[in-house]
């Protein structure tokens, strides 16, 4: 799959929506005017006289402004109501959140089967909402990866097996990873704006029913029942709508889990037990009409057409994925637990307990550099890391299953639970030097809860034991539970990790890193942009300066240790004492032999920009590094590849991709939409 290409496609389809809708709108307007004309008698008695003559015009633009309101009040308000991202769909659904560390079986295992696949795709580990409900099927609601959820059935949960679970899920984050997700939940917010009239005109008619000896009842009803002939219109245009845009995707997210997880048999197994379910994949919640298009399996019990249909049918899906079906379906309600069940998936464990430990010094987890023997290998390897984005393979996920193994048990429990969530965050960021920490050790005495201080305490024995291949995967599972924190909570954590961060006046590589995975995600979840906010895409010559000093910022960082440091700005705008990053190359830098202008001439090369000097220690600071970065999020989807592979190819420059350089990588690609699994196995890239 090109992910960058699906990212572009996706664009399209908002556009398409756009246009679709304005065409429904355009012709709900017109019916409303064609029906209050003829209900006027106006077509009977001017039989003779031309159309446009008969039309009584001042009329028409009420009629049609009062459309225009109330569709837009409509979709106005569901809009504003989905502000929350994803877990305001599982709301709508009546979703319960799963927690870790359930004593449940078959929760537990869905929570480890939606860990290992954030993990190995590279974005942060969704929350898993359960539905009651007796048909199998699922969901993926948000508008971006940072308020994704995963809502999934309990019939689901009970009736497939892991692998079938897996290829459920596999198929949900192919909707994550592919900008379906966001063009969803919008299309859930605009469709229930031309839904509105009809909803008015069945409560206008239940309004009679209360006031049938009134002499104004029987012309409230007229109106009701206009409203409600114009209510169905607009869900003839809404189901259309939704099938315009959904059908081709839900093939797409089907070959998408087969690559995922390189097992057919999981999603087949899973379409073939809807087939074989009394149940199927029907929902009995009201508020299933509304994202029925974002389902992973028809939840409505009939469509009125296929025409209408969200979804192909699941003979068809079956067979693009088993040619040589026979055409029978397997009896969902029986299913025995399968051979992941012996994975100790159950009560109360975590996914560490899914795979023997392996944090063995041959395990990729425990590589702390992938060595590149010459040019054309990293030349392979620059394009092998982008090849990933969007695209986990069977491969990542074993990667993760056994990060997620290698990770000292204490850490991963406390990676599940809200205040120790919060201090494995700051345990990360825990200095090796002994007077640095004690400084940050004091911060925290005074800004953080002492709830919290107690269990970083507590965590502090293990803080020498953390890998650097294993930090991104700790934070992307303590992620979901820190979003569970109240607003206030939430101001209070992030002023108190900005503060750590800049305890010595200084920012490390591994500190920008972390800053910027967490406070990306977080900020998303807690102070989201407007929804109605429009990305302006802009090309790299526009974005030329940005892009300029981000290759400077991979140039320094692939020049300097992981723990040299990046200028901070502290305070109101005093630059912070201390040494900026890069400033010379270490005599044991993997880039010495190098000369940096020389890279970043070669860079800007390759992106087809003009030649600039290179950016000085003094411009990289973390709030124009951080700025730049912001900005380089609009870049248009076909040009993102063409930037990340430029970075790539500096990071690999020398033959060596080192661990802290690919947590830069990671979070520069993170930052524009673009994740990418743990990176990158030993020897993987090797032609």
């Amino acid at each position: 799959m090109d992910f960058f290409r699906l990212q572009d496609v996706a664009r399209r389809n908002t556009k398409r929506l756009v246009l679709l809708f304005s065409l429904a709108l355009l012709s709900l307007i017109a019916i409303t005017n064609l029906l209050i004309l003829f209900g006027l008698g106006m077509f009977a008695e001017t039989l003779n006289v031309p159309m446009f003559q008969r039309i009584d015009w001042p009329l028409f633009a009420w009629v049609s402004g009062a459309i225009l309101v109330v569709v837009g009040c409509g979709s106005l308000f569901k809009i504003l109501s989905l502000a929350g991202g994803g877990a305001r769909v599982a709301e709508l659904m009546q979703g319960r959140l799963l927690l870790p560390g359930s004593s449940e079986f078959h929760e537990q295992r869905i929570l480890n089967v939606v860990e290992e696949m954030a993990i190995a795709s590279g974005t942060p580990v969704p929350p898993v909402y359960v539905l009651d409900e007796p048909g199998i099927n699922a969901f993926a609601a948000g508008y971006a990866p940072a308020d994704a959820v995963i809502g999934i059935t309990r019939g689901a949960i009970e009736t497939l097996s892991r692998d079938e679970l897996q290829g459920v899920v596999a198929h949900e984050f192919s909707h994550i990873l592919h900008g379906d997700m966001r063009l969803n939940i919008r299309l859930i917010g605009i469709l229930y704006g031309i839904l509105v009239l009809g909803i008015m005109g069945e409560y206008l008619l239940r309004s009679t029913r209360h006031s049938r000896r009134s002499k104004d009842s029987g012309n409230i009803a007229v109106v009701g029942l206009g409203l409600m002939a114009i209510g169905y219109a607009g869900t003839f245009f809404g189901n259309l709508i939704k099938a315009a845009v959904s059908r081709q995707r839900e093939f797409l997210a089907d070959a998408s889990a087969v690559q995922y997880t390189r097992n057919p048999n999981g999603i087949g197994g899973a379409l073939k037990r809807i087939g074989g379910s009394v149940a199927g994949s029907t929902l009995v919640n009201p508020a299933t009409s509304e994202i029925s298009h974002a389902l992973f399996a028809n939840g409505l019990k009939s469509s009125f057409s296929s025409l209408f249909a969200t979804h192909p049918p699941l003979g068809d899906r079956i067979r693009r994925i088993d040619p040589a079906w026979d055409g029978s379906f397997v009896q969902a309600e029986a299913a025995a637990l399968d051979a992941g069940a012996a994975r100790a998936d159950g009560a109360g464990l975590s996914a560490a307990g899914t795979v023997a430990a392996s944090g063995e010094s041959g395990s990729p987890a425990a590589a702390g550099a992938t060595a590149l023997p010459g040019v054309l290998t990293a030349l392979a390897l620059s394009t092998a890391l982008l090849e990933k984005a969007g695209n986990p393979q069977e491969s990542d996920l074993e990667q993760a299953r056994h990060l997620l193994a290698s990770l000292p048990p204490v850490l991963l429990e406390a990676a599940h639970h809200p205040f120790s969530a919060s201090a494995l965050v700051y345990l990360l960021l825990l200095d090796r030097r002994p007077e640095v920490a004690a400084q940050q050790q004091t911060l925290l005495a005074t800004e953080a809860e002492p709830a919290i201080v107690a269990a970083l305490q507590t965590l502090q024995a293990h803080h020498a034991h953390i890998r650097p291949e294993v930090r991104l995967p700790l934070l992307s599972v303590a992620l979901p539970v820190l979003r569970q924190m109240s607003p206030e909570q939430y101001t209070r954590f992030r002023k108190t990790l900005l503060a750590l961060v800049q305890a010595d006046g200084k920012v490390s590589l591994w500190e920008w890193v972390l800053q910027r995975v967490v406070l990306q995600q977080l900020d998303g979840v807690f102070a989201p942009r407007s929804r109605f906010h429009h990305t302006e895409y802009r090309s790299l010559e526009q974005l030329g300066a940005e892009v300029t000093l981000l290759l400077a910022f991979m140039i320094r960082a692939g020049a300097a240790s992981v723990g040299a440091s990046v200028r901070a700005t502290v305070g109101a705008g005093l630059p912070a004492n201390g040494s900026p990053a890069g400033a010379g190359l270490p005599a044991n830098s993997s880039l010495a032999s190098k000369l940096p202008q020389a890279l970043l001439d070669t860079a800007l090369a390759q992106l087809g920009l003009p030649a600039a000097t290179l950016p000085g220690p003094d411009a990289l600071s973390l709030a124009s590094i951080n700025k730049a970065l912001d900005a380089a999020v609009a870049l248009k989807p076909l040009q993102k590849p063409a930037f990340l592979k430029a970075c790539a190819a500096l990071i690999v420059a020398d033959g060596v991709a080192a661990v802290g350089e690919l947590e830069i990588f990671r979070a520069l690609a993170a930052a524009l939409d673009c994740p990418l699994p743990p990176l990158p196995p030993t020897g993987e890239a090797r032609p």
